[in-house]
């Protein structure tokens, strides 16, 4: 599983600034980022694609709050198998 960094997110979706990202965590239309390091976060690959593809298929808010939410839980059911 690949991290992307946020400049690589950023290149994802067009956005030139760190706040855009933020501010879509904010309003629950993009998943939190995970810790790396001590000073340094990073977004797992296959849920910024998810997000990506729900953006291009015109989701609503709704369903793309729902799918992070989703894309949340599979982070915890990932973390009880390891």
């Amino acid at each position: 599983m690949k991290l992307l960094r946020i400049s690589e997110v950023k290149a994802v979706f067009g956005y030139k600034s760190n706040t855009s990202i933020y501010s879509l965590i904010h309003q629950g239309l993009f998943p939190k980022p995970v810790p790396i390091q001590k000073r340094s976060v990073g977004w797992p690959e296959s849920e910024v694609t998810a997000i990506c593809r729900a953006r291009i298929a015109e989701r609503t808010d709704e369903q793309i709050r729902s799918l992070v939410r989703q894309l949340h839980n599979d982070r915890g059911l990932l973390a009880l198998e390891s």
